[in-house]
């Protein structure tokens, strides 16, 4: 078997990420905004269309998986559905990120997209977040300061008789049901049914088409890529991986997640001759950027923005520390967490998501009370 497995997949990665690029620039999908929105001006649109492609990303892994093509319960990158439930790393990760975000102006996939659009603060923060996310993942930092205390309060569902953490299995523990696919797949549904009314009861973003444009095309941009790394694609992906002789790294069933992507870009940037350090997350980080670019020139938005002042400064490379450091404990971003994990029930993901938005919504009210004392 040759390379080419190899390269039709990272292709594959790149290009859908490159019309999630330039689809989330033009229509402003943005999670931080979602939160400054609701918080600062009661605005729930932005809100309901990151709702809307957790939505759409559940509804297609159970179509993926009611029709056996995939099994997201199995090695996926995070291990979403682990039975080792470390709840005080997603809950920790997650309002770091939400802070960092905050701070930053933008969560990991609106940094790509401001840094494709020609925002200089925005490649700061991607800087500084690539560093801290590589120190987690690829150097003692996270085994020496995280993981004794991680380790010590994960708690292991096995132990308590349930299997992993995906949300209908853990209603069938705590109730003493049989876990079975029917009852999985009746949560699921149920799931569905409450986002799509949420979204959907509201008006405003029935009829305003970016939402919706934004939100279906990131739930689909995440089902496409479970379906190319874990579907039949994906497995003979891993089958080239298991026989090269140089074998490309991290090659396991994932979707979309904007964290650990920047350390393992700035990872093949120090060893660029090494090709194998080529992943999916390299290819996704490189799509959401060319395409936000893409789109920013064709439209006449490309803008080159610095920093207003040393504050404001300060506040980007905070912010950048929080996002790396936080998303790699937490596993997972606004996407990778909150719309990738989501897709998959697992109750990380859902506790992470809300994590997220306390860390945001509370960073977002101290700033607006320190400008009314005129901080």
């Amino acid at each position: 078997m040759d390379l080419s497995i190899h390269v039709q997949v990272l292709g594959a990665i790149f290009a859908i990420a490159f019309v999630m690029g330039a689809v989330t620039s033009k229509t402003n999908f943005c999670a931080m905004g979602a939160v400054s929105d609701w918080v600062n001006i009661g605005d729930t649109g932005r809100m309901r269309a990151w709702v809307f492609a957790m939505a759409v990303a559940l509804a297609g892994v159970i179509a993926l998986e009611g029709a056996g093509i995939v099994n997201l319960s199995g090695e996926t990158f995070p291990p979403y559905r682990t039975a080792n439930f470390a709840w005080i790393r997603y809950l920790l990760g997650g309002l770091m990120f939400g802070i960092g975000m905050t701070l930053g102006s933008g969560c990991g996939n609106k940094t790509l997209v401001r840094v494709g659009s020609g925002n200089l603060k925005s490649v700061v923060v991607l800087a500084v977040g690539a560093v801290c996310a590589y120190l987690m993942m690829w150097t003692p930092v996270y085994e020496k300061l995280f993981h004794p205390w991680v380790a010590a309060t994960t708690i292991n569902l096995q132990a308590h008789g349930v299997a992993n953490q995906e949300l209908g299995t853990i209603l069938a523990g705590m109730f003493g049901m049989s876990i079975s696919k029917p009852l999985n797949l009746a949560v699921a549904l149920a799931v569905v049914a409450g986002m799509l009314f949420f979204c959907f009861k509201s008006a405003d973003f029935r009829y305003e088409h970016d939402h919706i444009l934004g939100g279906a095309v990131v739930g689909i941009a995440i089902v496409a890529a479970w379906w190319l790394t874990a579907g039949p694609v994906g497995r003979e992906w891993k089958d080239y991986a298991d026989m090269a002789t140089v074998v490309p790294s991290r090659v396991q069933a994932q979707s979309y997640t904007f964290v650990s992507p920047m350390g393992d870009t700035l990872r093949y940037l120090l060893d660029p001759r090494n090709l194998s350090l080529l992943n999916f997350g390299v290819a996704a980080l490189a799509g959401v950027i060319v395409g936000a670019a893409f789109w920013a020139i064709a439209t006449g938005q490309f803008r080159v923005e610095w920093f207003a002042s040393k504050g404001d400064l300060a506040n980007h490379v905070v912010g950048g520390a929080l996002m790396g450091t936080g998303g790699v404990l937490s596993m997972g971003c606004t996407f990778g967490q909150a719309i990738t994990g989501m897709s998959t029930l697992a109750i990380g993901s859902i506790l992470t998501f809300l994590a997220i938005v306390i860390g945001a919504a509370g960073t977002m009210k101290y700033q607006y009370w320190r400008i009314e004392r005129g901080a």
